[in-house]
């Protein structure tokens, strides 16, 4: 049907409001209590307009259109009454906005501003209510608040959580629960709906949550954001709450091709930032990544991309993390990819760094499969011809002369597979080892002797690993030294409880002193001394400073001294490629090196750091190298399903307390006597439970956000 708005001819669909067709149409109407995701009430009375065969102003919120209608918005009666209601609302509101998080983007604001009204010709009020800073991820400020009621309405209507409503107070009316109970007692979901539809600053997050340097989306849902593959979290978690393995298994293959080991090993910095965790406990991502992978049909292979072949060749020289993610995504981008790995077999420090019992060859053979498999012969390719052609056993020592071999380009992700051994007295007696070998060793069958007492230098990851293979090999005792206090310690919290309960007897917060000589064995290690540290911290120059406290000492008998305190690539100083502090490849942030046509990824640019962090930089060398190559560099695959966002989540008492479900671990006794993996996956009921504590913080992505005035 045709309306016309301020003589303006504008076509609306039947049931459509006069402000809807507004909207639709760019004609500005001021409003603050409608919002385009919930039902109209009338009570700001901001939109009022003047229709022709009605005696007074109406609410273009709620008046219905009809054929041939005339409004007109700027009718002088329906400015009075407009500006009557502003000026009243402005009359309570505090006068500096500067301060206010939503200052530039506050709905009120605009609308005053459009309007040019100010409150004089009222008595100003001000409402001394102090801000409700009680509650975890939402603050409230009732001295902003209009009492427009849309968060009660989005609590409503649009959640079904149905916890906030007007109370009558002793400073008057205004949001809250019932009871006054903290909203984690009234049952709220922490959605944030009420924070995306609160047209003024008062119902805002926590000041962690409003992060000018970050975008609104990495605000809105920082597990996401935190991932630095960026997976979809909260919507891997939705399938799975759903029972739906296969498109969860898709979602997070969009991201990564090694979701299990991900699953198993990660340093899930996605946890560290669910907003869950300032509720009671963070949801358990990484383990749920494991379920997905364990429960998963393949449904995602059939999806995989394959590129046309573009006749381009790409060496990849080192075969973990970040060599085979890139080697998987420049396949679907249809170039040939061959990846040189020095060790038998591939994997790099996903096999040799990490001990059996976390990371079982089994479950790293078959992601190494699937991607050799999926990233195989597309449709049009020569038959027998994979598209990754992987060559264990072959060292390249000098990766930019394979650009003369008939490689176009050339990846180094080598890792970092040398061991550090720190200049302590004694380091050279037989009986110390390093890390990277000592581990290495174990898996490969052949492990070092670990008789006697071990004493494992270092509070990281590595260490623990390094002690708790000590144990399983059989260590009468196995102790940690590490300089960090057992707070502040790198390893994470699992693995330190766990070391503990297999029976690592950790010294935290020491130095490392002197190993001793052995008394019986001259030349071989006889003890390990350490000494207690008052207080470490770096210098005005960045030098390291440690105090140690008087009397400190302590001397710990041991036949071996494991180092674990770093590592760091092998064989890059004769490459001919530009390093920096030391071994380590310079790499811009697309990766390449200052060798044209050679990139580098991983740990051999960045140090040691996760296994998450190289498969995102593996991504990066794939986008480059696609460039490079004279592709567009979009490795983007779309291996999921649409699945529905139900906004309407509903109430479930006692949701805040509900307590993170963690996976079965076998017995102490039990797990440090073998090397086989002793942590099950979740079963499908805990982890469709698991899933259900995710806030679901995406959904207020989903949530329109209204124009403001000049945007029209």
């Amino acid at each position: 049907m045709k309306l016309t708005i301020d003589g303006q001819e504008v076509e609306a669909r039947e049931g459509q409001t006069v402000l809807q067709a507004a909207e639709d149409a760019g004609i500005f109407i001021p409003h603050l209590c409608a919002h385009p995701d919930l039902e109209p009430v009338g009570g700001c009375r901001q939109c009022m307009v003047c229709v022709d065969g009605a005696t007074e102003p109406v609410c273009a919120c709620e008046t219905a259109v009809r054929e041939g209608m005339s409004v007109e918005v700027h009718a002088p009666e329906a400015d009075r009454v407009r500006k009557m209601a502003m000026q009243l609302i402005l009359a309570t509101h505090p006068a500096d906005c500067s301060g206010c998080p939503k200052f530039g983007i506050c709905e009120l604001q605009s609308m005053y501003q459009f309007m040019g009204v100010s409150p004089q010709g009222w008595r100003l009020k001000s409402r001394p209510v102090p801000t409700d800073e009680s509650n975890p991820l939402i603050t409230h400020m009732f001295t902003r608040c209009i009492r427009c009621g849309r968060c009660v309405r989005a609590c409503r209507e649009m959640r079904g959580v149905k916890v906030l409503d007007y109370q009558r107070t002793e400073e008057g009316i205004r949001i809250g629960t019932d009871g006054h109970v903290s909203l984690v007692d009234a049952g709220c979901r922490f959605c944030g709906a009420c924070i995306e539809v609160c047209p003024t600053g008062s119902i805002i997050d926590v000041l962690r949550y409003n992060d000018s340097d970050k975008s609104r989306e990495d605000n809105v849902v920082p597990c996401r954001a935190a991932c630095p593959a960026h997976i979809n979290v909260p919507e891997y978690l939705r399938a799975i709450r759903l029972g739906d393995y296969d498109n969860a298994a898709s979602i997070i293959h969009e991201r990564v091709p090694f979701p299990e080991a991900l699953g198993r090993v990660c340093t899930h910095a996605c946890e560290t930032d669910c907003k869950h965790g300032e509720i009671n406990q963070p949801v358990s991502i990484c383990k749920e990544k494991r379920a997905a992978a364990t429960y998963e049909s393949g449904a995602w292979k059939k999806n995989v991309r394959h590129d046309p072949l573009t006749g381009k060749k790409v060496a990849v020289v080192g075969s973990g993390p970040a060599g085979l993610t890139a080697a998987y995504y420049l396949a679907g981008k249809g170039h040939a990819v061959t990846v040189f790995e020095a060790n038998e077999k591939a994997g790099g420090q996903l096999r040799y760094g990490i001990p059996a019992y976390r990371m079982p060859d089994e479950a790293l053979d078959h992601e190494i499969a699937n991607i050799l498999e999926t990233a195989g012969s597309g449709a049009g390719d020569p038959e027998g011809t994979p598209r990754i052609e992987l060559r264990c056993g072959e060292r390249v020592a000098q990766p930019k002369d394979l650009l003369g071999q008939g490689y176009d380009a050339v990846l180094v992700a080598l890792g970092t597979h040398q061991g550090t051994v720190l200049p302590t007295k004694g380091h050279e007696l037989d009986g110390v080892y390093v890390n990277t070998a000592f581990l290495k060793a174990a898996r490969e069958g052949h492990p070092m002797d670990v008789t006697g007492n071990v004493v494992v230098l270092g509070g990281g990851s590595v260490a623990y690993d390094c002690a708790r293979t000590a144990i399983r090999l059989g260590a009468n005792e196995v102790h940690m030294a590490c300089l960090e206090a057992r707070p502040v310690m790198t390893a994470a919290l699992d693995e330190i409880e766990e070391g503990g309960e297999e029976g690592v007897i950790l010294h935290d917060a020491y130095g490392f002193d002197e190993i001793m000589e052995s008394a019986d064995k001259p030349g071989h290690v006889g003890g390990m001394r350490i000494k207690k540290i008052a207080k470490f911290y770096f210098d005005e120059n960045h030098r390291a400073i440690t105090e140690f406290v008087e009397g400190g000492d302590l001397e710990i008998p041991c036949d071996h001294v494991i180092f674990a305190v770093g590592q760091k690539p092998e064989g890059t100083m004769d490459m001919g490629l530009e390093l920096t502090h030391g071994p380590y490849i310079v790499a811009d942030a697309t990766t390449a090196t200052s060798v044209p046509g050679v990139f580098a990824a991983g740990d051999v640019v960045t140090g040691t750091k996760t296994i998450i962090g190289a498969i995102a930089q593996g991504r990066t060398a794939a986008e480059s190298i696609d460039r490079y190559l004279g592709g567009d560099g979009d490795i983007t695959e779309h291996l999921a399903h649409e699945q529905e966002h139900n906004p309407f989540i509903g109430r479930r008492p006692g949701f805040g307390k509900e307590p993170r479900l963690e996976p079965k671990v076998g017995a102490a006794d039990e797990r440090r006597a073998h090397f086989c993996q002793y942590e099950d996956a979740f079963d499908n009921d805990t982890a469709c439970a698991e899933a259900n504590r995710c806030l679901q913080c995406d959904l207020r992505l989903d949530v329109t956000r209204p124009r403001l005035w000049n945007e029209y």
